[in-house]
């Protein structure tokens, strides 16, 4: 029988490391997306906290939302999966800065919009995982994305079945960063197994 974590029981202690991680994944995930858009990029601080997987899509604006997913799994020392999510009008924003187009262009999703997103959700995760592998010194990687464009539901059954074999619990965390007087809002969800949270939390030395 696999271990739970109940997210009930997370003490400050753990959710302030937990944070932590977020505000410096963040702050990574921003410095790439400025390098990637060659663009000053700011950052608001960034939302964390320890949520259920059932309750992502209420915080994606409910299951009929459309949205951009992009997913990754984790490997090597921590496995799971890391999903970055952006609402459509965030998504329009940043494949009109990616292309040099006035940023509330009307913008279609063809192939090489879907490539760009695909990348920046790569490049942002991985700019996560990084901080995570620096922070515990634990080897950390992340697989090929994935993306679907689609309602929040519907985007979400896919990985719920995966994740449900793993866990139940999830390191949210939703980032704006800003361009000028414009916003991109991006939501993370780190979803690793429950052998991996034990690991990741004895790696920080807060077990």
């Amino acid at each position: 029988m696999k271990s739970e974590i109940d997210i009930n029981n997370i003490n400050s202690f753990h959710l302030d490391v937990l944070k932590e991680i977020g505000n410096i994944g963040a702050g990574n995930a921003a410095t790439a997306l400025a390098k990637l858009l060659n663009k000053r990029i700011d950052m608001k601080v960034p939302q964390i906290r320890v949520m259920k997987f059932s309750d992502v899509s209420d915080v994606l604006g409910g299951a009929e939302s459309e949205v951009v997913g992009i997913l990754l799994g984790v490997t090597g020392d921590i496995t799971g999966n890391i999903m970055f999510v952006l609402d459509l009008l965030s998504a329009k924003r940043l494949v009109n800065i990616l292309f040099g187009r006035d940023i509330d262009a009307e913008t279609e999703f063809g192939s090489m919009e879907t490539s760009a997103l695909q990348e920046v959700g790569n490049i942002l995760a991985g700019a996560y995982l990084s901080s995570l592998s620096n922070l515990t010194n634990l080897r950390i990687l992340s697989d090929i994305p994935g993306i679907a464009i689609d309602m929040a539901g519907a985007i979400l059954s896919v990985p719920a079945v995966e994740f449900g074999k793993n866990s139940d619990t999830v390191l949210y965390i939703e980032n704006e960063f800003t361009y000028g007087e414009n916003s991109v809002v991006g939501d993370f969800f780190l979803v690793p197994d429950e052998a991996s949270y034990i690991r990741l939390l004895n790696a920080l030395g807060v077990a």
